[in-house]
């Protein structure tokens, strides 16, 4: 009996000890990956932007309710990106003053919005693919870099355009 517990008790910590280190490459892997994901989804952006699909894609939106972008943390993201070293990333997303060319701004969003999703789609992938050949939990803890360093930045993006939109409307009914 009391080696049947003790056997029990080392696989429990050595189950314990594989779970921690699939936890920890599982997100040192999804953080590498996420910043490949970038230079994917530029290069893949690059090439939808010549196609005659890229207009509905510039206005979809996959969240359309102001109350889910609040209730998943957005508004957080948002001070996070506006706070530290991430405002230096993509300087064409700036209103420097009123002269600024909005609709510029919003294609710069549009690129940025789209290449951030193109590369949650490729980290995905290769999440799904470690879940069955690594472990589940790597697989799962790959998303969460994923999650932070492309899904939440592109729904900013979506909920930037529905803020700059209105603004853009206004503007062509005016001059």
């Amino acid at each position: 009996v009391r080696l049947e517990v003790f056997r029990r008790t080392v696989v429990s910590h050595n189950l314990k000890k594989m779970m921690l280190k699939h936890i920890i490459a599982g997100f040192l892997f999804g953080i590498s990956l996420s910043f490949i994901s970038w230079i994917v989804g530029m290069i893949i952006n690059a090439i939808l932007a010549k196609t005659k699909y890229y207009q509905k894609l510039s206005n979809f939106n996959f969240i359309k309710r102001e109350t889910i972008n609040k209730n998943i943390g957005i508004k957080y993201f948002k001070w996070i990106v506006r706070n530290t070293f991430f405002k230096y990333f993509n300087q064409k997303i700036k209103v420097e003053n009123k002269k600024t060319d909005l609709t510029e701004i919003r294609h710069e969003m549009t690129l940025s919005e789209i290449s951030h999703l193109i590369g949650f789609v490729f980290v995905l992938f290769f999440a799904i693919y470690e879940c069955f050949n690594q472990s589940f939990v790597f697989g799962l803890t790959m998303m969460i870099p994923n999650i932070l360093m492309n899904f939440f930045p592109s729904l900013l993006q979506q909920e930037n355009k529905r803020r700059i939109d209105p603004i853009i409307k206004r503007l062509k009914n005016c001059g």
